[in-house]
């Protein structure tokens, strides 16, 4: 198979792009990609190193705050298209998969005018901006969520659930104690996205005196940038505290509970784990789509929410002791977890590629 593929900004597209790649290749070993991305965000730093070809747009997101400054987003957005269109051509794809994120919409619509075939695939439950753009222009849609389907044209819609998540489902369970963990002790993992957060790490740094006489242990992950600021907090030996986790999806096998923003990637890692989460979304992303990634798992009893503007110390450590200390709700919530896994996920996205390909 040759295949350009698309997807930028964010952990929550590449990954997802790369699941597919992966997958592609274990399917049909001499497959040749293309991947484009933009030139300034993290995906030409990843997929480099992924010995994958680079090929990076210039292109910025429409900026609703100053409107003026999209005439130059616009701009750039039209030389994009025309700088997708000669390298598609030149590539000469059997398909071109669009995995989210701004620099998708040239790439998917110079595909489509260029009379190639189109797959987008959209992590989040509510679509983003460049994918309700690119429903027109692409030949099948893929959803992590049944509750999206609504928001596609149907007639070229199917639920296939996040790539990611057959990742995650066959990974190895990666051994907690080489971070000083029991292995005998339930396990509560803390961790803002694999960056952090300013905001919620100061709020969650303060309720660690709060796990001081608690039977469980504590995995306080800052971000690499924010560690420097606590890791000489005085806690408890239950709790510790790292900049990252190499292999969290590993570790997130060895826990009891997760406390975690509610990104797509995050969830879908969550859910693969069979894992029960206590849910803080980012208030400060667009169309406040952490909240309603968040409530999907909640209308399933899968987790629980708590608003960052609603956080406090007490209320998340009566939460923890609340979901730990129940058997029963604990098991009903991760099995609800559970159910929401797509465990063939890269699989079905696999072969709706290529069915769309052989046109079938």
């Amino acid at each position: 198979m040759r295949a350009i593929i698309s997807a930028g900004g964010t952990g929550g597209h590449i990954y997802p792009a790369l699941a597919i790649i992966r997958k592609i290749k274990e399917k049909e070993p001499d497959s040749i990609f293309l991947y484009i991305g933009t030139t300034d965000r993290m995906e030409k730093d990843i997929i480099p190193k992924e010995n994958i070809p680079y090929l990076a747009l210039e292109v910025k997101g429409l900026n609703r705050h100053n409107p003026l400054s999209n005439i130059k987003v616009i701009s750039d957005f039209v030389k994009a298209i025309k700088i997708s269109k000669k390298e598609i051509k030149k590539f000469n794809p059997d398909i071109v998969i669009g995995v989210g994120g701004y620099v998708t919409s040239p790439v998917i619509y110079a595909a489509k005018k260029c009379g190639y075939k189109t797959f987008i695939h959209e992590q989040n439950s509510i679509p983003g901006l460049s994918n309700k753009f690119l429903s027109h222009y692409a030949d099948k849609i893929g959803v992590s969520f049944v509750e999206t389907i609504d928001s596609f044209p149907k007639n070229k819609t199917v639920y296939t659930g996040n790539p990611r998540s057959e990742e995650v489902v066959n990974c190895k369970k990666q051994d907690k104690s080489q971070y000083g963990l029991s292995k005998e002790k339930k396990l509560v993992i803390i961790v803002m996205g694999s960056l952090g957060s300013k905001t919620m790490n100061e709020k969650l740094a303060s309720s660690l005196k709060l796990f001081s006489k608690k039977d469980y242990e504590v995995l306080f992950i800052t971000g690499k940038t924010y560690y420097d600021s606590y890791k000489d907090l005085k806690v408890s030996k239950n709790v510790k505290i790292v900049p990252f986790a190499k292999d969290l999806i590993s570790l997130m096998k060895d826990a009891s509970l997760i406390v975690s923003r509610a990104g797509a990637s995050s969830l879908v890692e969550i859910t693969a784990a069979s894992l029960p989460s206590i849910l803080i979304p980012s208030p400060y992303v667009t169309n406040n789509h952490q909240y309603k990634n968040a409530k999907v798992l909640e209308d399933k009893n899968a987790c629980v929410i708590i608003e960052e503007k609603d956080f406090t110390e007490e209320r998340l450590v009566c939460a923890i002791d609340e979901i730990l200390n129940d058997k029963i709700k604990y098991q009903k919530m991760r099995d609800a977890s559970g159910k929401l896994k797509v465990a063939t996920s890269a699989t079905k996205v696999y072969n709706e590629i290529r069915s769309l390909i052989d046109g079938d």
